[in-house]
C-alpha cells in the first residue's frame, strides 16, 4: 500500500461512506506546491445530526462491553495505526506540509494516547463510601459521559485526533469527530483503521464541512453529550459559551504564548538545542513552541549567536524531499502573519540575526529567523506567531523573567533553563502556566497532563487525569439490606 490508499475523499456515518447531502465539496491542497490533493464532502447540520444517531446507537454497545473487551479492540487499533505509520505520516506531511520525519513520529505519539487509554480504561474506579445507616451502602460510580463531539485542528491532524478518540474509547464513549478542512485526510485515515481494527460501526464518525453548522449542531443536539476542541482562544470561548448554554460538558486546549527562559546559569549548547526543538517543530506552527524567548544579559549575545547558527543548519522545503527540516506554512494567511510579525519588530528597532524572509516563489515557505533588542511593544510580545520567528527579549533579573512571562493571557507551556536547583523550583512554581519545562523543550507525552490555564482552556487530556473530562461519577444509595 502507500499513502494514496488512505486517502479517502467520503466521510465516515455508521460505518458508511457517505457524500455531503447537497453533493457540495472542499478541495483539500498541498501546501507546499498549491497542488489539489483531493476533495472532501462539505457538510452541515443534516449530516451531523445523523453522525450523532449513528455514534449514539453504537454507544450502547460499546458502552455495555467490559473495559476489557474494548482494552482488546483498542489495541488492534493501536496496532493498525502503527501497522500504517509510514503511509499515514506520508499522507500527513502531504496534506499539512511537514517533514516525513515530524509526520511519522506524530502517528506514533498519536498511536500512543490510544494504547495509553485502552489500558488507562481498565482502571477506572469508584468508591464504596460508609454509610450513616447501618442498613444502607454508598456507592460511588463513574459512567461514561455519552456522545463526544471533537473538532481538531490541522497542526497535528492526527494526534489531535488520537488522543481524543483515546480517551473518550477508553471511558466507554463514542464520537463525531470534525476535523480542519485544511488537513481532513488523516481523520478519514483514522476512521477507516477504526474500522478495520474491528470497533462497532459508528463509534467513530466523521464528518466535514462546514465548521459553523457542526459545531453548531453539535453544541444543541441533546444526543451529545460533551464537546472537546483543540484551537484558538477566539473560537475556543465562543464553542464553550454555546455549548454550556446547553449544558454540554467542554474541554478547550487554545491558544498559547510560551515563554522560553534563559538564565545566565545554564547550559547554553542544551538551551539551544531545546529552543530548537521547541521553537522550529512543525515550522513553529504548535500551540506550545515558545514564542517569547527571554535570554539573561550575561548570556544574550553568546546565545543569540549560537541560536542564530544553529536555525541556519535547518533545511527548507517540501516535507517528502529528502533532508528537509522545515516545511512550508499551512496557507497564505500563515505566511503573512509571519511577515506582518517580523515587519513590527524591524519597525521597532529589532534587528534581524537571521532570515526574516521568504523562501521560493511557490508554496508558503519562510526563512527560520532569529530577531534580538524585541520588546514588550512588538506583536510577538502579545501574539501568538505560530511560525519560524524566534523573537529574543533581554532581562536582568530572575524577578524579571517572571514577570515578563506571566505578562500574558495565556498559560499552557514555558520553558526555562537553569543549573540551580533552587531557581529550578522557585522558578517553576511562580510560572503561571499549565505546563513547564525545566531544562527541557519538548515535553508532550501521553502518560503526563496536557493542558493549560487561564486563557489557554480547560480540561486535561493525557495522564490518568485524562479520562475524568469523559466519565460522569454516579451516587447510588442501597437500602433494604436487611441488617
Amino acid at each position: 500500500m502507500g499513502w494514496t490508499d488512505h486517502l479517502h475523499e467520503r466521510c465516515m456515518i455508521g460505518g458508511l461512506w457517505v457524500e455531503a447531502d447537497g453533493g457540495e465539496t472542499i478541495a483539500v491542497n498541498d501546501p507546499s506546491t498549491g497542488e489539489v490533493l483531493g476533495s472532501v464532502p462539505k457538510m452541515g447540520r443534516a449530516e451531523t445530526a445523523r453522525a450523532i444517531d449513528a455514534a449514539q446507537a453504537a454507544f450502547g454497545e460499546w458502552s455495555a462491553m467490559t473495559a476489557a473487551e474494548r482494552c482488546a479492540l483498542m489495541l488492534k487499533l493501536h496496532q493498525a495505526l502503527m501497522d500504517h505509520q509510514a503511509d499515514l505520516g506520508e499522507l500527513l506531511c502531504r496534506e499539512m506540509g511537514k517533514p516525513l520525519a515530524e509526520a511519522r513520529g506524530e502517528i506514533a505519539y498519536g498511536a500512543a494516547f490510544v494504547r495509553w487509554f485502552a489500558e488507562e480504561g481498565r482502571r477506572i474506579y469508584g468508591d464504596a463510601i460508609p454509610s450513616p445507616w447501618r442498613d444502607k451502602r454508598i456507592l460511588a460510580t463513574q459512567a461514561p459521559v455519552g456522545v463526544v463531539g471533537a473538532i481538531t485542528p490541522w497542526n497535528f491532524p492526527n494526534a489531535m485526533i488520537a488522543r481524543k478518540l483515546g480517551a473518550a474509547l477508553g471511558a466507554g464513549c463514542a464520537m463525531v469527530c470534525k476535523p480542519a478542512s485544511a488537513t481532513p485526510f488523516s481523520a478519514l485515515a483514522v476512521a477507516a483503521l477504526v474500522e478495520e481494527a474491528g470497533l462497532p460501526k459508528g463509534v467513530f464518525n466523521v464528518v466535514t464541512g462546514s465548521a459553523s453548522a457542526i459545531a453548531a449542531e453539535m453544541c444543541e443536539n441533546p444526543k451529545l453529550r460533551k464537546i472537546t476542541f483543540t484551537g484558538s482562544t477566539e473560537i475556543g470561548k465562543e464553542l464553550a459559551s454555546n455549548a454550556t448554554r446547553h449544558m454540554k460538558r467542554v474541554s478547550m486546549e487554545l491558544g498559547g504564548n510560551a515563554p522560553f527562559i534563559v538564565f545566565d546559569d545554564a547550559d547554553l549548547d542544551a538551551a539551544v538545542a531545546g529552543a530548537m526543538a521547541s521553537k522550529y517543530r512543525n515550522s513553529g506552527q504548535t500551540c506550545v513552541c515558545a514564542n517569547r524567548i527571554l535570554v539573561q544579559s550575561g548570556v544574550h549575545d553568546a546565545f543569540a549567536a549560537k541560536l542564530a547558527r544553529a536555525a541556519e543548519g535547518l533545511k527548507v522545503g517540501r516535507g517528502y524531499d529528502e533532508g528537509v527540516t522545515q516545511g512550508p506554512l499551512i496557507d497564505a494567511a500563515a505566511l503573512e502573519k509571519v511577515e506582518e510579525h517580523v515587519a513590527d519588530m524591524l519597525a521597532k528597532g529589532g534587528e534581524i540575526v537571521t532570515g526574516g524572509a521568504r523562501v521560493g516563489n511557490q508554496g508558503t515557505f519562510f526563512q527560520p529567523t532569529v530577531v534580538k533588542n524585541a520588546t514588550t511593544d512588538m506583536k510577538p510580545f502579545r501574539e501568538e506567531t505560530f511560525g519560524p520567528l524566534a523573537p529574543l527579549f533581554r532581562f536582568e533579573t530572575e524577578e524579571e523573567a517572571v514577570a515578563m512571562a506571566n505578562d500574558t493571557p495565556y498559560g499552557l507551556a514555558c520553558y526555562f533553563y537553569t543549573r540551580e536547583l533552587g531557581r529550578a523550583f522557585r522558578v517553576m512554581e511562580r510560572l503561571q502556566f499549565g505546563m513547564v519545562g525545566v531544562n527541557e523543550g519538548i515535553i508532550s507525552t501521553e502518560v503526563a497532563p496536557f493542558g493549560g490555564v487561564k486563557d489557554s482552556g480547560m480540561g486535561t487530556e493525557g495522564s490518568k487525569y485524562g479520562l475524568d473530562d469523559y466519565l460522569v461519577r454516579k451516587y447510588a444509595l442501597i437500602g433494604g439490606l436487611g441488617f
